[in-house]
């Protein structure tokens, strides 16, 4: 019988010498990617399309490795997601995301790469003004503090050795922060590519020994409640289809825009997008059969870490070790580039707009960000979905549509315009936050009021543009 315990109690040396030996490779790929960083620069310091973009060199294999690995840090928050509510998971964490993935492929990669940026904040200074370029950023670091993957490596710690969550999280951030400052993207790129390969080699060997241990997933329809297999689990459309809108987010995701305008060519990015896209539908399959195993044979363990409970538990010694590192795997490739931008979106989206980008500033934003991502962590007590809805809000119903309309419709929508929609938006989503928590007067989310703030000021303007054109 399963149960939940200490993860350490079931490691024995050979688990623990395979876990070393990947953390190792993913070690030996910081250091040569930093040393490639330093042997491409000039006079050996790093220029800044080398440290933020790699030089624009992503090769198809590289792209679609970091593209990949970078996206799917948060596995504590759609396996329990699944845990709870079963394929509503599949839904919201796959489905709806897939088909903002093409949009990006086929209607995006070519309108961002043909304009002179490196950043998001960057393309709304062309398209609008200095004015949304700020806000812009600012609600770009809002969205790339890596909160929900502090969590979760908190989580992770938490369950392999105990203590408390905060100085667990701590621990593995700090760490973290240590390598993302070594080799800058270049580093953050080649520790990906090393951590996708044991990412999905996990996930894989958890499905495949769950159904040898206990047969077919087929049977976990008769072990488990029928509304873990209703699309909607149980949530009212409503709420199911603001997953749908931040979804859409992807299409303002500081993460896709840096990896498409690193690629080597408009071609790379396309078709990487296209290649990641299957690869994340094979993956969730994978996460999410695994946790509806976990659902159904250790019933009663904690939503937030019963997949790493059940799967530790599952395999034999050896692949215990390769599975722990392979779940680090996917925490670690998505925090480091999440706390790597989110330090971009300070050092040269902000700092640059007063003085010169210098690399310094980018070491330090990196510290200030983990530091700040760590406390915040402490605000949802070890919720990654809470964390992702609550933030993805902003970035999701504020940017989305006004960026889109301007580069889809340049001319239309001014500086000015562009500011007080979005801020109108950001101030809803608020005030409609607080207000609602404290009388409970709708249930309708402050999603869809920032929606709407953000989206209506902007119709006039769009109009009358189109009519005088």
């Amino acid at each position: 019988m399963l149960s939940h315990a200490n993860l350490i109690d079931f490691l024995d040396w050979t688990d623990w010498t395979i876990f070393a030996l990947v953390l190792g490779a993913t070690l030996a790929s910081v250091l040569y990617g930093q040393s490639l960083a330093t042997r491409k620069s000039e006079d050996g310091k790093e220029t800044v399309v080398e440290l933020l973009l790699m030089g624009r060199k992503l090769t198809l294999p590289v792209f679609v490795a970091t593209l990949v690995a970078t996206w799917y840090g948060g596995i504590f928050g759609v396996t329990a997601l699944t845990f709870e509510k079963g394929i509503y998971n599949l839904l919201t964490q796959g489905i709806f995301w897939y088909g903002t993935y093409l949009i990006f492929a086929f209607f995006l990669v070519d309108k961002i790469r043909s304009r002179n940026i490196m950043t998001i904040p960057d393309l709304a200074g062309q398209v609008f003004g200095p004015r949304a370029q700020r806000i812009t950023a600012g609600l770009n670091f809002l969205n790339l503090l890596p909160i929900a993957y502090t969590i979760s490596l908190g989580i992770f710690l938490q369950s392999l050795i105990g203590g408390s969550l905060f100085l667990n999280t701590v621990v593995g951030v700090v760490l973290v922060t240590a390598w993302s400052i070594w080799g800058g993207f270049r580093a953050v790129v080649f520790s990906d590519v090393v951590q996708f390969f044991f990412m999905i080699l996990s996930v894989l060997l958890i499905v495949i020994f769950a159904w040898a241990e206990f047969g077919s997933p087929m049977h976990l329809i008769e072990k488990l409640p029928a509304t873990h297999f209703d699309w909607t689990g149980g949530e009212s459309y409503a709420n199911l289809f603001i997953w749908g809108f931040i979804a859409l987010s992807t299409l303002v995701d500081p993460n896709f825009y840096q990896r498409a305008l690193a690629a080597e060519s408009n071609k790379v990015a396309k078709k990487g997008i296209i290649i990641s896209t299957v690869i994340w539908f094979f993956f969730d399959c994978c996460t999410t059969i695994g946790a509806l195993y976990a659902r159904a044979y250790l019933p009663d363990a904690n939503p937030q870490d019963a997949y790493l409970q059940f799967s530790i538990q599952l395999v034999p010694h050896g692949v215990r070790g390769l599975i722990i590192a392979g779940i680090l795997a996917i925490i670690l490739s998505t925090l480091d580039a999440y706390l790597f931008n989110a330090a971009t979106c300070i050092s040269y989206d902000f700092f640059r707009l007063k003085e010169k980008f210098k690399v310094i500033h980018h070491h330090l934003a990196l510290i200030f960000v983990a530091v700040v991502s760590i406390f915040l962590g402490l605000h949802f007590d070890g919720n990654v979905v809470e964390v992702w809805k609550t933030l993805g809000s902003f970035s999701a119903a504020c940017l989305l549509f006004p960026l889109l309309v301007g580069q889809w419709f340049p001319g239309r929508i001014s500086d000015k315009n562009f500011s007080f929609s979005v801020l109108l938006g950001c101030v809803g989503i608020v005030l409609w936050r607080v207000l609602n928590k404290k009388y409970s007067f709708s249930t309708l989310d402050e999603f869809y009021i920032g929606l709407l703030l953000t989206t209506i000021p902007l119709l006039p303007a769009i109009l009358l543009r189109k009519r005088s054109a």
